[in-house]
């Protein structure tokens, strides 16, 4: 009789509550540094075949290194979507010219995930489909710090009178913004009716 490791599933976004699943209410919070699977693009997500290219890279890599992962006795449910999204002049970007847009589409990877387990699954992917956009996928850290956050609820196109409320909150509490605005999607956009969409907006911010 075969002794098999026993399988933990672990859903991250339970654990880590306070970042995949805050309130409606704007706050401060301090985010710890997080390693994921990025693409850069420029571009409107709305339009761009470079973004949709894009997530298919992204979500074809973090399936295999979870299914790599159940195999060595650890399962976890894969991350959300995110990205973020800036211009080279933050006010241009709050204009919402998204054609302009730069982007880094993203999928955040649980500690126990590897560099070398990264380039295994790459290779394992090009193999099997390599999708357009797999070469230029990176596991990198990201360091976001102190930011603004609120769960949103409502069409992408709508955000904007609540990212400028999440301005106004940090200037009330003496910050200002410092970095690129970053959203988590909660919901598949491709099923979800727009005005039901949740997502996380977050801002990172520096004392003034």
């Amino acid at each position: 009789m075969v002794n098999e490791k026993p399988t933990v599933k672990i859903d991250y976004k339970k654990e880590l509550r306070n970042l995949y699943n805050p309130p409606k209410k704007i706050g401060l919070i301090d985010v710890p540094t997080m390693n994921y699977l990025m693409i850069d693009g420029k571009g409107n997500p709305n339009t761009s075949e470079d973004f949709q290219a894009a997530i298919e890279a992204l979500y074809s890599v973090s399936y295999n290194l979870k299914f790599t992962s159940k195999n060595a006795g650890l399962d976890y449910v894969v991350m959300p979507l995110e990205a973020l999204w800036y211009m080279d002049n933050y006010e241009d970007f709050l204009k919402g010219q998204k054609d302009d847009w730069q982007w880094t589409a993203m999928i955040m990877q649980p500690e126990p995930i590897t560099k070398e387990m990264v380039e295994e699954a790459i290779e394992t992917i090009r193999k099997k489909k390599n999708p357009a956009a797999l070469d230029k996928l990176r596991f990198e850290a990201y360091d976001e710090g102190r930011s603004v956050q609120v769960l949103y609820v409502g069409p992408f196109d709508d955000e904007h009178p609540t990212i400028m409320k999440m301005h106004e909150f940090a200037a009330e509490n003496g910050y200002v913004p410092s970095g690129k605005h970053h959203e988590i999607y909660l919901s598949d956009f491709r099923k979800v009716d727009p005005s039901k969409l949740k997502t996380v907006i977050r801002q990172p911010v520096a004392p003034k």
